[in-house]
């Protein structure tokens, strides 16, 4: 199926970054909080294993910041994530959904304590600075709310360490994952976090003031010629296999943080308030309707998943797959789908209606790697 292309245009916000991405080949952009996102550089195949063999450099600017800063910026963060961050120190990130009245979530971020009483909220794709902004208002605290001129360069695969190292002059083998350490370059530091958004190992840069980004762009380029190093991108195939949600896709606002199987950044149910804490109480006591689950899909390679695919046991509708690709390292078809609890554990008869046909499916209890 031929998938329509974006026609770029100054509503559409691009990156400091971009004109290195475009020199790069790009060949695909999704918009992502109203700003490009690169998609797919020589093909999403080729990307792919070349992410898992080497090392690649991703212009994910799209993952914008708000900072929170003032008297009650630490009480207005806790308050937005069911993830208690009262002890949250300086050298660490967490990642923390952030959720309404309702329990639903409105983003899942990494938030970054910057300095005392100063946060970075790195968010997916939903406007949180509104959302925040509201919230702040409605309870007239002390706080200012904005999105700084704050970049993230991802550093991505086997190789970012050796990348990291040569560039920066740091040793990063023993830096633990959501982690932080101060990165010098030219006149200035920047955070650099153990994270991202694959699972082949990597740092995000919180580039903070457009001017350096160009030159941090060449200079891991320069530095990464022996690593063979590339421009990269998130990876459809790469992140269905790791299990990493879509916020918007694999779940939206009607969906809360339990169903999605990430229970375990939500507080106790005798701990601190937040919004939409009575509601998240209650599902952890009781457990969730419906659960997200790798899923195997059999069969010749899948298209592209644009709208979910009805799950079945038997005659029953019991889910949705809301992301699918065709793996070149399992030579099958992985995909995530919301699964109803009584069926998440079925070995046999789950089926997947997609759009060339009926197929059978096979849930696993984790993700592919």
């Amino acid at each position: 199926m031929h998938t329509p292309g974006i026609s770029i245009t100054r509503r559409l916000r691009q990156t400091p970054f971009s004109k290195k991405v475009f020199g790069a080949g790009v060949s695909n952009f999704t918009v992502y909080n109203h700003m490009l996102l690169p998609t797919v550089f020589k093909s999403i195949e080729d990307d792919y294993h070349h992410l898992k063999s080497a090392v690649q450099v991703w212009d994910v600017s799209c993952e914008r910041q708000v900072e929170i800063v003032g008297r009650d910026a630490k009480k207005l963060v806790n308050l937005l994530t069911p993830r208690d961050l009262q002890n949250l120190s300086l050298d660490k990130c967490s990642y923390a959904p952030i959720t309404n009245i309702s329990g639903g979530i409105i983003n899942d971020p990494v938030i970054v304590k910057v300095e005392e009483d100063r946060y970075w909220i790195s968010i997916a794709d939903s406007d949180v600075l509104l959302w925040v902004s509201g919230i702040a208002t409605g309870l007239s605290l002390e706080v200012k709310i904005f999105e700084p001129d704050v970049s993230i360069l991802g550093i991505q695969g086997p190789l970012s360490n050796d990348l990291m190292k040569r560039v920066f002059g740091i040793d990063f083998e023993n830096i633990k994952l959501f982690s932080i350490v101060k990165v010098p370059f030219k006149d200035t530091n920047f955070i650099a976090a153990r994270s991202g958004y694959s699972k082949q190992g990597g740092f995000e840069i919180y580039v903070e003031g457009s001017i350096y980004a160009e030159d941090l762009w060449d200079t891991f380029f320069e530095a990464g010629k022996p690593l063979d190093v590339a421009a990269g991108c998130p990876n459809g195939i790469e992140r269905v296999e790791a299990g990493l949600l879509s916020y918007g896709n694999d779940m939206t606002i009607e969906n809360n943080p339990i169903e999605c199987g990430l229970e375990k950044f939500c507080s106790p149910l005798s701990e601190k308030s937040y919004i939409g804490d009575k509601v998240l109480r209650k599902i952890m006591k009781t457990g969730p309707d419906k659960i997200i689950k790798s899923i195997e899909i059999s069969g010749k390679p899948v298209p592209l998943c644009m709208e979910p695919w009805p799950l079945y046991f038997k005659d029953k509708k019991i889910g949705q797959i809301t992301s699918a690709a065709f793996s070149p390292n399992f030579q099958t078809n992985v995909s995530l789908g919301m699964i109803s609890i009584e069926y998440c554990n079925e070995r046999s008869d789950i089926n997947v209606r997609t759009p060339d046909g009926t197929r059978s499916a096979k849930i696993h209890e984790k993700s592919f790697i």
